[in-house]
């Protein structure tokens, strides 16, 4: 993170074109944006002033912004990147709209969720959002969201829906996420596909459950007897995948759909302690698309979480309860969509079946568009429907 420096009477003209450089306009009108003075549009004042944020210079006090107040943004960790990075896209769409984020986030043997809202809530903050949170644990105690929303303080819920908690909900679609994974890997020739996923209490895991059994049956003619079988739970870590993984491939898979790109990870270094190739011997899909997930080694197909979508849904859904039009307290579902990489081949000794098989390393397809919303990115949905 850059280090807020001030602009030396020296070295200001200096500096200009570093700043009309970053944010693409002329040294002419970051002067006036530095200024204060008229002329400028709102969205060219921005840009500046992100350059300025960026390069690490301390805005003049005369453009520091008036927080319109503070959002709480709980997340249950930040080892998985998908954590920071729906953190990074809620935090812009938060302070483009005034407000001040601030970031709450649980460690092993730290403060609670619980412990967290409290917190939060002594400071004063105009709401909170909730990223994976216990609301998403089948198993928890679904009042301490009513007592919340007693206490005066809106909120939203990503990843995960309770029965009877009254709020909007903000979630990927975990069933038709998977279909498109037993889809492609079925057009690929496998048969033999395992699911590798968290703890069953957890309604994502259900939801991924109920899409992989079902579409096993569907694309395969897996019964769900069977299909049962070929799920394997852990952790939503690298080792957790590598764990599941293991007893997949010995159970003798040739194709692994995992709840996470981590633990997408640890299946291929399962595989490989076992002396096979990905994809060549066994091929592997992930799910979130995480920052630099197309970097690894082969590239991992997986399964895009709509991060920015999704952000930018639960921040106006909050926005809207802050300023007394209460969004629909029911579950806004969003889309996947498949990116195919290098982690996925045809079966091993046998050809590719029907449909459209993956292309070579590198190849990027996006797939998914099984039902366009009336916006274009989501539905909102009977939770308990499919």
């Amino acid at each position: 993170m850059a280090v807020a420096r001030r602009l030396p009477s020296g070295t200001v003209t200096a500096r200009l074109a570093d700043i009309a450089a970053q944010a693409g306009v002329s040294e002419a009108t970051v002067s006036r944006v530095l200024n204060g003075k008229p002329g400028v549009s709102a969205a060219t004042r921005q840009s500046v002033l992100a350059a300025l944020d960026l390069l690490g210079y301390e805005r003049p006090v005369r453009l520091r912004q008036r927080s319109a107040g503070l959002i709480g943004l709980i997340t249950p960790e930040l080892d998985n990147p998908i954590f920071p990075a729906f953190a990074q896209v809620i935090g812009q769409a938060l302070t483009r709209q005034g407000y001040t984020p601030v970031l709450a986030t649980q460690t092993p043997g730290g403060s609670t969720e619980d412990e967290l809202v409290e917190m939060l809530v002594e400071r004063g903050v105009s709401g909170i959002i909730f990223v994976s949170g216990l609301h998403a644990d089948s198993t928890a105690d679904r009042g301490r969201y009513e007592r919340l929303r007693g206490q005066g303080v809106p909120f939203v819920l990503i990843n995960g829906f309770a029965e009877g908690v009254r709020a909007p909900f903000v979630s990927p679609d975990d069933r038709g996420a998977v279909r498109l994974a037993v889809t492609h890997l079925a057009a690929l020739g496998h048969d033999r596909i395992g699911l590798a996923v968290g703890p069953k209490r957890f309604v994502p895991v259900m939801r991924k459950i109920e899409g992989f059994t079902q579409s096993m049956r569907e694309v395969l003619g897996v019964t769900g007897e069977a299909a049962e079988r070929l799920i394997q739970h852990s952790l939503f870590t690298l080792e957790g995948g590598r764990a599941a993984a293991s007893a997949l491939v010995d159970a003798g898979c040739t194709a692994v759909v995992c709840a996470s790109d981590l633990m997408a990870l640890g299946a291929i270094r399962a595989v490989r302690e076992r002396g096979l190739r990905v994809p060549e011997d066994v091929s592997v899909v992930g799910f979130d698309d995480s920052p630099l997930i197309a970097f690894t080694d082969p590239p991992l197909t997986t399964i895009r979480q709509p991060v920015t979508a999704m952000g930018q849904a639960a921040v106006h859904a909050l926005l809207e309860e802050i300023g007394g039009t209460p969004a629909p307290h029911s579950e806004f579902v969003f889309l996947p969509e498949l990116v195919v990489r290098g982690s996925t081949a045809a079966v091993p000794g046998g050809a590719a079946g029907g449909g459209q098989p993956g292309g070579a390393k590198g190849e990027r397809r996006v797939a998914g568009e099984e039902q366009p919303s009336p916006r274009g990115t989501a539905d909102v949905r009977d939770p308990t429907g499919g």
